[in-house]
């Protein structure tokens, strides 16, 4: 009876076999997708990590400032002649002016020329200096005449010319203006490339720190005393001498350009002649001159004559009060036009001369005087031989 029926319980053993092995099996499928997901995660991460780990370093090694270069080896005795004193230089020596045909940019050259001792005493010996700055499209027609002008007065002033780039006749080894050309550019007349080489000019001149007043000349312009006369009139003046006025109609206020507003108003805008006269002091302020050199450049184009304009303005607006506002150059525009008159040789009398010298009447350090004209312009090349034969009488040159 016990064995009768034994096939039931022998079937739900397989069958309970059976399903214990199918979920073992999927235990482990679904162990082993588990575990190959988790490895896939993981080598991705390390992937991301090993990348920006190198990506921090490149960073770092971008963004770290160079190595400093190495120091340079200390002379020998006998680089330095046997002596190390000899390789020390004078205060003298190091402030000394570059040759004049330096191979400076305006850029380089304008940097050089502004930088200023805050200290106003000298700690050597230093005989102030005159810069006299000739503006030329070639050669300096009335040289003859400067050249007795300046004779006996050397250490006393400074010659600077900035002539055509083109321009390439030489000077006599013996004039004064031999080897005195500065490095040039084109300058065309009414462009605002002739504000740039008075400021060139300029630059170069302040490069001299024994130069302490600068004037602007052409080769067409002449001295109307002698060089003693006109030094002490300039080193003993407490302004400086730029003209500027406020002139209505079309060649004044009609040339004053909408777009300067609100950087320059009509108000403020001045007329002048370009021949000025100034102190060290003006000088580097006018050669520093970012904010409205800049929006000149940019505004004052054909019509506008920067070099009427530009530094009457500047001063105007700036420094008005360190000026006398009047040019030291003697002009006749008499006649109207857009250039002054020109002097020819039967033109050349005691009169004429007489008037240029004592025929004002000016302000000079706060009291009146008739001595407002230490140049004059414009002479042609056939007045050369009228004005050498007044100039020992009626300048009192050097014979």
């Amino acid at each position: 009876m016990k064995n009768q029926n034994p096939e039931p319980q022998e079937s739900f053993i397989k069958l309970f076999n059976a399903q214990l092995h199918i979920t073992n099996l999927l235990f482990y499928v679904l162990l082993f997708t588990c575990g190959l997901s988790f490895g896939l995660v993981l080598s991705n991460q390390l992937k991301v990590f090993s990348f920006n780990l190198k990506s921090t370093q490149f960073s770092l090694s971008a963004t770290s400032p160079p190595r400093p270069p190495a120091p340079a080896p200390e002379p020998t005795l006998s680089e330095t002649g046997g002596s190390s004193e000899k390789s020390q230089i004078a205060l003298e020596e190091f402030l000394k002016p570059p040759t004049v045909l330096h191979d400076m940019e305006d850029k380089e050259l304008l940097w050089r020329a502004s930088m200023t001792p805050k200290i106003g005493e000298f700690p050597f010996e230093r005989v102030p200096k005159v810069a006299f700055m000739f503006l030329t499209r070639g050669p300096i027609l009335m040289a003859p005449l400067w050249e007795k002008f300046f004779k006996g007065h050397d250490g006393l002033y400074s010659i600077y010319v900035h002539s055509h780039p083109s321009f390439n006749e030489s000077e006599p080894q013996t004039s004064v203006f031999h080897g005195r050309r500065i490095p040039s550019k084109v300058v065309e007349w009414g462009k605002f490339n002739m504000i740039e080489a008075e400021l060139r000019l300029l630059k170069n001149a302040l490069l001299d720190v024994s130069n302490q007043r600068f004037v602007l000349l052409s080769e067409s312009c002449i001295p109307l005393f002698n060089f003693s006369t006109i030094y002490s009139y300039l080193m003993n003046s407490n302004k400086s001498f730029v003209e500027m006025y406020d002139l209505p109609g079309r060649v004044g206020r009609g040339r004053y350009h909408p777009r300067m507003y609100p950087m320059i108003t009509i108000k403020q805008w001045r007329k002048g002649s370009q021949w000025f006269e100034m102190d060290r002091d003006l000088a580097l302020d006018i050669i520093s001159d970012r904010k409205y050199f800049t929006l000149y450049k940019r505004v004052c184009k054909s019509s506008c004559y920067a070099d009427e304009h530009y530094i009457p303005t500047l001063v105007n607006i700036r420094f008005g009060r360190r000026n006398s506002n009047r040019s030291l150059t003697w002009t006749d525009w008499s006649k109207g036009g857009i250039h002054p008159a020109r002097h020819m040789r039967y033109q050349i009398t005691y009169e004429l001369l007489h008037r240029m010298r004592f025929g004002s009447s000016c302000e000079y350090n706060g009291k009146s005087t008739n001595i407002c004209f230490l140049f004059a312009r414009k002479f042609l090349p056939q007045a050369l031989g009228r004005l050498l034969r007044y100039a020992p009488k009626i300048m009192q040159f050097n014979p």
